[in-house]
């Protein structure tokens, strides 16, 4: 029972340190995101789950897995936020379905060919013009398809939020996902990675990374979007649930 309790302290002293180093971090990813909610959302609200999610991203990181901390934390910090307010329909439901075929044609299409599906493969292979895909992308930029309880909702059960704590499974769960995330960004091709580490790690806005990367900030949303579909589409824990999604 002594190591036990010993073993209880050393875990919520290594919570109290992450949270003492990153907690500005939770802060800047709580009012970048609040900007683009409704009024009724609570900045304060944002932080609380946000403090969840990096001490979830400080349990479940792996440095061998080629993304840095602050950008794969942040990414967790970012999807807990968004997990808290999923309620809020504030995100149409269409862009989550259409999101799930667009990132399980990319899942085919890669297994398939061994590389990095473009833009346009997989505008051709979901029959849409390019345009429309283009259009999708930044939907799914602004969605948020990586989200656990979002995966859990699509599968008709119960949020873990409502019902007061994740389950023993479900922790599980997400540390399994928090692994596959982590060396799913370590493999995206180059610009992706370093749209998402500026945007979520250097808490730029659309415009200064277009200024960055010499683009415009609709070809950011893109790329941003691109990015986020292809993890869906590389992340296992969504594989077996898209494909009963498309029976």
């Amino acid at each position: 029972m002594k190591g036990a309790a010993q073993y209880r302290e050393v875990q919520r002293s290594a919570a109290n340190e992450v949270i003492a180093q990153h907690s500005d971090l939770v802060r800047r990813i709580a009012h970048h995101l609040a900007a683009r909610l409704p009024a009724s959302v609570e900045v304060d609200d944002l932080i609380q789950a946000g403090m969840m999610g990096l001490i979830e991203a400080s349990r479940s990181y792996d440095a061998d897995q080629g993304a840095s901390f602050e950008t794969y934390a942040s990414i967790r910090i970012r999807g807990s936020m968004i997990d808290e307010i999923r309620r809020g329909d504030w995100v149409p439901r269409s862009v989550h379905r259409r999101a799930r075929d667009a990132a399980a044609t990319i899942r085919r299409l890669e297994q398939s060919s061994g590389r990095a599906a473009s833009a346009t493969e997989v505008a051709a292979a979901m029959e849409m013009p390019l345009p429309e895909y283009l259009r999708l992308m930044e939907d799914a930029a602004r969605g948020q398809v990586l989200s656990l309880e979002s995966r859990i909702e699509d599968q008709g059960e119960l949020d873990t939020v409502a019902q007061g704590g994740p389950t023993p499974q479900q922790v599980l769960e997400r540390s399994e996902f928090g692994r596959e995330l982590g060396k799913a960004i370590g493999h995206l091709p180059e610009r992706e990675q370093l749209v998402l580490s500026l945007y979520y790690e250097q808490e730029l806005n659309l415009k200064e990374i277009g200024a960055v990367l010499g683009v415009s900030e609709s070809r950011v949303c893109q790329i941003h979007g691109q990015a986020v579909l292809r993890l869906r589409g590389r992340l296992k824990v969504f594989e077996a649930v898209d494909a009963g999604l498309e029976e």
